[in-house]
């Protein structure tokens, strides 16, 4: 099999024990995206992965009661980011009440990214979010 010698990738990754900031996770989020320059050419969409990658690192804190690995992988056709926890169970989207404090998460995500995957591993769950690149459309 033959590798397609334009395709390039980059990748970040992170663990982030329970009880560590969100913060944490969205400062370090932010400025790799700030390596890849979209923080001037689509700050609305670093602002949106930022948002997703709160709500992932919160929800494996949370419901998995479990640290979390973050990782943002770059293809230049998507940004993957993906979080993964110890517990196998799968998040089901909610339809919370009105007034419920929480419960919007998964909501939130997929409304924020293009695409939202989740997969059951040996040993926990992946949580990606993906995010096409930055378009002039997006940058508005």
């Amino acid at each position: 099999m033959t590798q397609d010698p334009s395709l390039r990738a980059v990748g970040w990754a992170r663990s982030l024990p329970l009880g560590s900031s969100v913060k944490t996770a969205r400062d370090w989020t932010r400025d790799h995206l700030a390596t890849l320059g979209w923080d001037r050419t689509a700050p609305d969409l670093v602002d949106s992965v930022v948002l997703a990658v709160s709500e992932l690192v919160t929800n494996a804190h949370v419901h998995a009661h479990s640290d979390a690995q973050l990782i943002l992988t770059w293809d230049e056709e998507c940004l993957h980011v993906t979080a993964h926890d110890a517990s196998s169970r799968v998040p089901e989207p909610r339809h919370p009440d009105d007034d419920a404090l929480g419960g919007r998460g998964l909501l939130l995500i997929g409304a924020l990214a293009d695409e939202v995957r989740i997969r059951s591993c040996p040993r926990g769950k992946d949580v990606t979010a993906c995010f096409g690149p930055p378009s002039a459309d997006r940058a508005k």
